[in-house]
């Protein structure tokens, strides 16, 4: 997943519509680049923007997401179950 921005968001203000583009697939697995990418988007935007404010609340579940939502490996199938970062 490249984290180069689209060419039409260029030079132009981004829009909730753009965060939700970026918000899709929010896995584990992928949620840091997708935080990041979110936070390239609004850097810039006053603090009182709705999109600035919406991608920062994304940005928190993101990190969230990240450090303790995935599992790795199952119990009992042969592989040991190793916790996520959080636990």
């Amino acid at each position: 997943m490249s984290e180069y921005e689209q060419p039409d968001r260029a030079g132009r203000q981004p829009t909730i519509e753009d965060l939700h583009q970026l918000m899709g697939a929010s896995t584990p697995h992928f949620s840091l680049q997708i935080r990041n990418r979110i936070r390239s988007l609004i850097e810039g935007l006053p603090a009182d923007n709705q999109v600035r404010q919406l991608g920062e609340r994304e940005i928190a579940r993101l990190e969230q997401i990240a450090e303790g939502s995935e599992r790795r490996g199952e119990p009992g199938q042969g592989e040991p179950h190793m916790p996520s970062l959080r636990a």
